[in-house]
């Protein structure tokens, strides 16, 4: 008998799947470029390109007109070869607003282009490494500026208050009530555990029960890339899913989700998009001024609150996950915030009035 697939192992599947049924209507050059990067790249990440792929694809086929109709089968080489930087270029503009076969609008903003433009870089850095068209035209195009926004994170009171309003229920609406009980545990251990560890949303419905060891409090995560690691609790969110762990094992579940830990209404392993739209009920409420919460940006919080109580940059990285130090650096250790409160408690505008007498 096989082995039964783990949780990381089945999104892996569907995602190769996904990406198969992506490439059938591109150029067989798209097929062999996601081919070779497969050794250094997760499934998710071919996916993306695959679909940034199609979009390119299409853009030509229906906007410019040299390459009108083309077919997977009029995409030989020398066809690639006739796509220009002045192309590309065009193809940016496009970025800012089409509308798909569906009649939908769409948009993209900076991080968008830069990366739908960074697919397009390595698909021809692949076709001119391999010497599939005679120049590397992608490079000619300018990376959009990006421009750097506030990093959302939650203050120690709103993290309180948040964990406060799971453990109470108030301020949901009646609906939201009728389920509460039922939720509350599950919601609390969650967002305990998004706070203290860092980790991302992918990674916590991937738990398995399994994966969790309370003698060292710690558990066992796939990142992004497929590697397992593991990753260590504090003592708060040790008894926090001590609790949530004993209500847990009493849940009926659906076949195939009986190891999973964090289960949804519907006693399956539950989804990204769920915990998403959690996190979110519970923070409009918490910190209403905060409209875009989300688990990632409780991961920023615990980023931070670890580089501002250790200062230790690579500890930080490690412990999210980067590869790269930068990206911790940009997003979860940017200090010019607190640099900024700083600022505004020296400067005075008035002197203190000297003290008056005691008339006694």
């Amino acid at each position: 008998m096989s082995k039964e697939l783990t949780h990381s192992q089945r999104v892996a599947r569907d995602l190769v799947t996904l990406i198969r049924d992506t490439l059938k209507d591109l150029p067989m050059a798209c097929t062999e470029f996601i081919r070779a990067i497969e050794p250094t790249t997760a499934p998710l990440t071919r996916l993306g390109y695959a679909r940034d792929l199609r979009l390119f694809f299409s853009f030509l086929s229906a906007e410019i007109s040299e390459f009108g109709g083309f077919s997977r089968e009029n995409w030989t080489y020398d066809q690639l070869d006739r796509i220009s930087s002045t192309h590309i270029e065009i193809y940016m503009d496009y970025l800012s607003l089409y509308i798909n076969e569906n009649e939908t609008k769409y948009s993209n903003k900076e991080l968008g282009k830069m990366r739908k433009l960074s697919t397009l870089r390595s698909f021809f850095k692949y076709l001119f490494k391999t010497h599939r068209v005679s120049a590397n035209v992608s490079v000619l195009v300018d990376m959009p500026k990006r421009h750097e926004k506030p990093i959302l994170r939650l203050e120690i009171d709103e993290m309180a208050r948040l964990l406060d309003l799971v453990e109470s229920g108030d301020a949901l609406t009646e609906r939201q009530k009728t389920w509460h009980e039922y939720t509350k545990n599950r919601d609390l251990c969650m967002l305990t555990l998004f706070l203290g560890t860092g980790i991302r949303v992918s990674e916590c419905v991937g738990i398995d029960i399994d994966d969790i060891d309370f003698e060292n409090n710690s558990f066992l995560v796939t990142r992004k890339g497929g590697n397992q690691v593991i990753l260590y609790f504090p003592d708060e969110v040790a008894d926090i899913m001590r609790s949530y762990m004993a209500w847990r094992r009493e849940q009926q579940t659906l076949p195939g989700h009986e190891n999973a830990l964090f289960l949804s209404m519907q006693k399956r392993r539950i989804t990204t998009r769920a915990v998403e739209n959690m996190v979110k009920k519970y923070a409009l409420q918490a910190a209403p001024l905060k409209k875009r919460m989300s688990p990632h940006k409780l991961r920023s919080t615990f980023g931070t609150n670890l580089y501002q109580e250790t200062g230790d940059i690579y500890l930080v990285a490690d412990v999210l996950g980067h590869s790269d130090v930068n990206t911790t650096r940009r997003h979860y250790a940017d200090m010019s915030d607190e640099r900024r409160r700083m600022a505004a408690k020296s400067v005075t505008l008035r002197s203190d009035p000297a003290p008056k007498d005691d008339p006694e």
